[in-house]
């Protein structure tokens, strides 16, 4: 009897976790969907002036790659690159002046902030000094843009494009992120999937929708709006600093894009498990808002819709039980189903589709130690700096 009873437990368990991958499926703005791309588009009458800001710490490796792509864009307007060196120890910035006189194109400032005040994380005080140089060309547009970011030669004409057919204010693309090693084939395709489906990306462009997004590598954003949405100060202390800036836009009455990109590519390389690891740990628990309710949900959400399925399937089997094994596999199906077009896009082997269990599995670790790092007052870790608990400052809202 008992047994009997287990078995019907977690056949209904089985039944809920094909019903959410049913919903997700058809009702979650279709975010396993790869075809939002830059919005129709026609070229302005007159083209807009453009500051690039770069905020750069200790990117000497990858900006041989990423500044050039800058610098020379075939863009018809006036453009300047605005590149700040955020403390750096490894001659990020001689190496970026050296890059300017080797490449020509773009004209380049170099400047550096200094450290960043209590209640400022690193990037954003960088973005903050960028924003301040820029002033004096009084752009109408500001690319914010990472130095590990490369540029097809014209990605800011095809953005401004874009921002000015669409009225938009933040025209964002999803760069493509590396894909080489063993590790990044399992992990980076799940990260940009599990992304789209927090943040649907038909959502974000949606005229009246709450839903916003934005991808921190390549944000084309609108100046006025900057200054409308007080942008950074607004967002000073956020670790996910794209989302919030998405949200200050749209409370602000902007208007936000966001899809993934064809030509910009992140060439940060991620080589190992622990690299992946720090990056996804670093603002896990900022993305549930510090909440254990939201920690403990979170893992259940992730427990019950990814770790079900495949459960199911091997109690099915091993107990002879062949509807708990059937819709088990019916869920498995739809979930690897839904992940193949994001292995398409990242040019990956569809039979990686049914391993995203796992994937998922590694990421609900990731988030459990990244809310354990916080507990234990270590706050976000990047590139050198530890950020303050963010009980200690104001709520990113």
């Amino acid at each position: 009897m008992g047994q009997t009873a287990a078995v019907s437990a977690f056949l209904w368990i089985t039944v809920v976790s094909l019903a959410a991958w049913c919903w997700l499926l058809l009702g979650q703005g279709f975010f396993w969907r790869t075809d939002v791309r830059l919005p129709g588009r026609r070229d302005p009458d007159a083209w807009p002036s453009v500051c690039v800001v770069v905020p750069a710490r200790d990117e000497a490796a990858v900006l041989p790659v990423g500044l050039p792509s800058l610098l020379t864009q075939d863009y018809p307007g006036r453009a300047e690159v605005f590149l700040v060196d955020d403390g750096s120890t490894d001659g990020t910035g001689d190496l970026a002046r050296e890059l300017s006189r080797r490449h020509g194109g773009l004209p380049l400032t170099v400047g550096s902030p200094g450290e960043p005040p209590a209640g400022w994380t690193g990037k954003l005080w960088a973005v903050r000094y960028g924003i301040g140089l820029t002033r004096a060309r009084d752009p109408e547009y500001l690319l914010l843009t990472d130095a590990d970011i490369a540029h097809a030669p014209d990605s800011l004409r095809e953005l401004v494009a874009a921002a000015d057919t669409g009225g938009f204010d933040v025209v964002s693309q999803m760069a493509r992120l590396r894909v080489a090693s063993l590790w990044e084939r399992l992990v980076v395709p799940a990260f940009v999937y599990f992304f789209a489906q927090l943040y649907p990306f038909r959502w974000i462009g949606r005229p009246g929708s709450r839903t916003a997004a934005a991808a921190g590598g390549c944000v084309l954003l609108r100046a006025d709006m900057a200054e409308k949405a007080r942008i950074p100060e607004a967002i000073r202390h956020a670790v996910i600093d794209d989302v919030a800036l998405a949200r200050a836009v749209k409370r602000s009455g902007g208007r936000v894009w966001l899809g993934l990109a064809d030509r910009v590519d992140s060439v940060r390389p991620y080589p190992r498990l622990r690299d992946l690891w720090r990056m996804v740990s670093r603002s896990a628990y900022a993305q549930l808002r510090h909440s254990p309710a939201l920690l403990l949900g979170t893992v259940a959400g992730l427990a019950l819709v990814y770790l079900v399925p495949p459960a199911a399937v091997a109690v099915g089997a091993a107990g002879g039980t062949g509807a708990v094994a059937l819709v088990g596999a019916a869920a498995w199906a739809v979930m690897a189903g839904t992940y193949v077009p994001m292995l398409r896009y990242y040019r990956q082997p569809p039979w990686l589709a049914p391993l995203l269990p796992f994937t998922a599995f590694l990421y609900l670790l990731m988030t459990v130690d990244s809310a354990v790092q916080h507990y234990r007052g270590r706050g976000a870790a990047w590139k050198g700096r530890t950020y303050a608990r963010p009980d200690a400052v104001a709520d990113e809202g």
